[in-house]
């Protein structure tokens, strides 16, 4: 039995409940902090070097990939709710710290650090929780349609963000930065609460049996038994080692090596974002193509052709564009791979391989982040960022070359 995605049907325009998007707003104003302090960090931390920018964010990434599948299996096993608000109290605590602290001590590398690695612990409990909502409030029929407009507000989040977070950075410093994100978890938690009683009675329970470092392992097993599931979360872990580090460091460092300031950074970086929200908007009302596994190898593809043009481009407004096509490349390929994964996942299963999903993207990044950014001291950002092109286009060949994706025509139903 299949799902297609390719046309949004009547159920797909009205199987979306309400409480999905009260939800959905919480993670837009989550995510809109979580940018703006993102893009605070690491321009903060890229004026120390492409070196120490790449330890922050493999900071953020390493307790990320040790602590993710303990994240997923605890949150199918005692619900994504209690996790989540867990880790939205969490995170307002860190944060009021880290500005806190900034403002008696000032920027400091150590505290750079230390909020990395607190943000990293954790987004290894968090991100399998929040991924695995859309499949805990919504039908299968509405699936693609509710994950594309995610994306699309999410992303748009970072598009302001990251505009913002250069605006923040430029007039009012990192610990303005940290204040504001405190405030959107604060939202997040109150959202939260007010939906507890549905989030917390949607997951199905996994059996009680085996131990705990077993049932972590599990979504693994799951993962890489189904060949779809495999070939689709390769392709991704490539885009994750190659395409998720242009906006998020060397767009920062690219800005900074061409001399320009820190909102036009936050600009393109924001253009990236806009490109994606482009793309979910239009699979928002209008459904994926019929192909996800080729468009998915064509929108790396199409990245890739626009990163090169962004490492040779002069000019501030060219580069914008060229990462504006960048986002557009990166969100065909993302709404298209998304519900072959989260659809594709078993019932009892969905936070773990969610879980598996964060650390395939994860695990790549703790590489190449600090391979290149190492290569940006070594060379230059625009050698880094054709160097990632080069990469992405073999990611794009070996799609087509998998059966498993080349011939995908929706994603597997819920089992």
């Amino acid at each position: 039995m299949t799902v297609s995605y390719d046309k949004p049907t009547q159920a797909q325009r009205t199987g979306i409940p309400r409480e999905y998007w009260i939800w959905l707003v919480g993670v837009s104003l989550s995510l809109l902090g979580s940018q703006i302090m993102a893009f605070a960090m690491i321009w903060t931390a890229a004026g120390w070097g492409g070196f120490f920018a790449g330890a922050v964010l493999t900071a953020i990434t390493l307790p990320r990939v040790v602590f993710l599948l303990a994240g997923g299996a605890l949150a199918d096993r005692i619900g994504a709710w209690r996790v989540m608000i867990t880790s939205d109290f969490t995170m307002i605590a860190a944060t009021l710290l880290l500005g806190g602290a900034v403002l008696v001590l000032g920027v400091q590398p150590y505290l750079l650090l230390t909020a990395a690695l607190v943000i990293g612990v954790v987004d290894a409990f968090y991100l399998p929780s929040s991924g695995s909502m859309p499949r805990r409030l919504v039908p299968g029929a509405g699936l693609a349609r509710a994950m594309s407009a995610r994306q699309a507000i999410g992303q748009l989040a970072t598009f302001a963000g990251a505009s913002a977070g250069g605006l923040v950075v430029a007039t009012a410093g990192l610990a303005a930065a940290a204040f504001m994100n405190a405030g959107t978890f604060v939202v997040m938690a109150a959202i939260l609460i007010g939906l507890r009683p549905r989030a917390s009675a949607t997951p199905t329970p996994p059996p009680a049996g085996g131990n705990a470092l077993r049932r972590s392992a599990d979504g693994l097993r799951v993962a890489w038994s189904d060949p779809l599931l495999r070939s689709t979360l390769g392709l991704i872990a490539m885009a994750a080692g190659f395409l998720l580090p242009v906006s998020g460091l060397l767009v920062p460092l690219l800005a900074q090596q061409r001399g320009w300031n820190a909102g036009t950074g936050g600009l393109l970086a924001g253009a990236v974002a806009l490109g994606i929200v482009a793309v979910a908007l239009t699979v928002t009302a209008a459904g994926t193509f019929s192909r996800p596994g080729l468009a998915a190898a064509g929108g790396l593809a199409l990245a890739a052709a626009a990163i090169v043009a962004l490492a040779f481009l002069p000019g501030a407004v060219p580069a914008v564009a060229a990462a504006a096509v960048t986002g557009v490349g990166s969100g065909v390929f993302s709404t298209h791979v998304g519900p072959l994964i989260l659809g594709g996942a078993p019932s009892t299963h969905v936070a773990r391989v969610q879980s598996v999903l964060v650390l395939v993207q994860s695990l790549p990044l703790l590489i190449t982040i600090n391979a290149l950014g190492a290569l940006n001291d070594l060379f230059s950002a625009s050698v880094v960022l054709v160097a990632c092109a080069v990469f992405l286009l073999a990611a794009a060949a070996l799609g087509l070359r998998s059966p498993a994706l080349r011939t995908a025509m929706a994603a597997s139903p819920p089992k």
